[in-house]
């Protein structure tokens, strides 16, 4: 019996101990870690690109509708004047600058389906536009520039519109060695042939036959600007305009005429910059390839 028991203890022993070893042996394993790929997931990569080109994006809603006519819709809260003034030049597709002191200048403002001018009056103190006009083709004025100024000082005349050639005036009777036949011809040589009058922005023009040419440097002398005649024709103008703006004087006197000017929106004044005479053979040319 005694045997019996001590056989038992032993028993017991034994398979504490194994179990005590077991236990110290898992115990002494470490869990292996889950293996991670240093590389970062495609859908993340995504998410990163989505995230810059968003910060790329305009802060700020424009629309920029052509037709039936040019108008703009902006929606905008403290955005800088510079970037959307560059937008706008990407889509109007127009040089728009604004002047150094508003480099900075934050706008908030909200409009819909305003016409240029109206539109753009809302965003700067000053707002001025060069245009050129084809006397010729019935569409509205084409925008060369477009400027967000202060309400001192003005961007360059030359900004949008330059010109190097300028045709030169040689003074004379365009109907001497004519001699009078009659009663009314004395008179009609008694008055002056060519007769240009500005004053306040409005213009009037009195010519009897006339060559267009020379009508035009005579206008341009009036106005205080260069004109360049870029072919030789011999239109003649027999006509009289009284007390229009220069923009639709000179579209009654030919056809073939560029016209470049300033609108200064604060001021509501127009002035004009440059007269050309174009060749109308070119100018067909350039609408077909238009």
């Amino acid at each position: 019996m005694k045997d019996q028991l001590q056989l038992c203890h032993r028993r017991t022993r034994l398979i504490m101990g194994l179990m005590l070893l077991s236990a110290l042996n898992a115990f002494g394993q470490e869990t292996p870690k889950p293996e991670t790929d240093a590389r970062p997931s495609v859908k993340t990569e995504q998410s990163k690109q989505q995230s810059e080109k968003a910060a790329d994006k305009p802060q700020f809603s424009l629309s920029v509708r052509t037709k039936p006519i040019l108008n703009l819709s902006l929606k905008a809260e403290k955005v800088k004047l510079v970037d959307i003034a560059a937008e706008m030049s990407k889509r109007l597709k127009t040089p728009v600058l604004v002047g150094p002191t508003l480099q900075n200048e934050l706008v908030s403002i909200e409009f819909s389906d305003l016409i240029l001018e109206p539109a753009v009056q809302l965003m700067a103190p000053a707002v001025y536009i060069d245009y050129e006009i084809e006397t010729g083709s019935g569409m509205p004025p084409k925008p060369l520039g477009i400027y967000f100024w202060a309400t001192n000082g003005e961007p360059p005349l030359s900004a949008a519109v330059s010109g190097a050639s300028q045709s030169l005036l040689i003074e004379g009777d365009t109907e001497e060695g004519v001699e009078p036949q009659t009663e009314e011809d004395r008179k009609r040589l008694e008055e002056q042939p060519l007769r240009i009058e500005f004053r306040n922005n409005i213009l009037s023009v009195k010519a009897k036959k006339q060559p267009l040419a020379f009508v035009l440097l005579k206008l341009g002398e009036e106005l205080g600007i260069p004109v360049d005649i870029q072919y030789e024709t011999k239109d003649v103008i027999d006509t009289e305009i009284t007390k229009m703006s220069v923009e639709d004087a000179v579209r009654r006197l030919s056809p073939n005429i560029r016209l470049f000017l300033r609108a200064d929106l604060l001021h509501s004044e127009r002035r004009a910059l440059r007269l050309v005479l174009t060749d109308p053979t070119k100018t067909a040319q350039q609408g077909i390839l238009n």
